[in-house]
């Protein structure tokens, strides 16, 4: 949401956003996409307490998506947003409401908050994040925005 400008979204759905200390290192480092909108007053960042199992998560998921799921047990999260297939299976199978980019567009569009996905899908597209046509093609039809 920060690369196309739409922090707002995540702002309006949620109210604030805690994420990993990796995360946010991650995002600043690159000084590209979401550089300063991950500043925004609503994003909290935490470290984690327990390190205990991260490396055991860094055997299979980066490390922005190990603290996501340490933390997001650390602090008995209601919801965690992760995109990428093995993390979001992982924290699933540890018991986590997970959810991901185009199901929070859904619930934005949903409850007002945003018009319509596709030009934002487009626009995220545009900047890089990838989705397969088929899935492109079939959430947008499933959203009513594209016949």
């Amino acid at each position: 949401m920060a690369a196309i400008g739409r922090l707002d979204i995540l702002a309006k759905l949620f109210g604030q956003i805690i994420i990993a200390e990796a995360v946010y290192q991650d995002i600043k480092a690159k000084k590209s996409h979401a550089y300063q909108e991950i500043d925004s007053p609503f994003i909290l960042v935490q470290a984690i307490k327990g390190h205990l199992y991260k490396d055991l998560l860094l055997s299979q998921l980066d490390l922005g998506e190990a603290e996501t799921i340490i933390l997001a047990k650390e602090i008995n999260a209601d919801i965690v947003i992760i995109d990428e297939n093995l993390g979001y299976q992982f924290a699933n199978s540890v018991g986590l409401t997970t959810i991901r980019t185009l199901s929070i567009l859904l619930k934005a569009k949903e409850q007002g908050v945003i018009v319509a996905i596709k030009p934002l899908l487009d626009d995220m597209i545009a900047k890089g994040r990838w989705y397969s046509p088929s899935v492109y093609r079939a959430f947008l039809t499933r959203v009513g925005e594209l016949n």
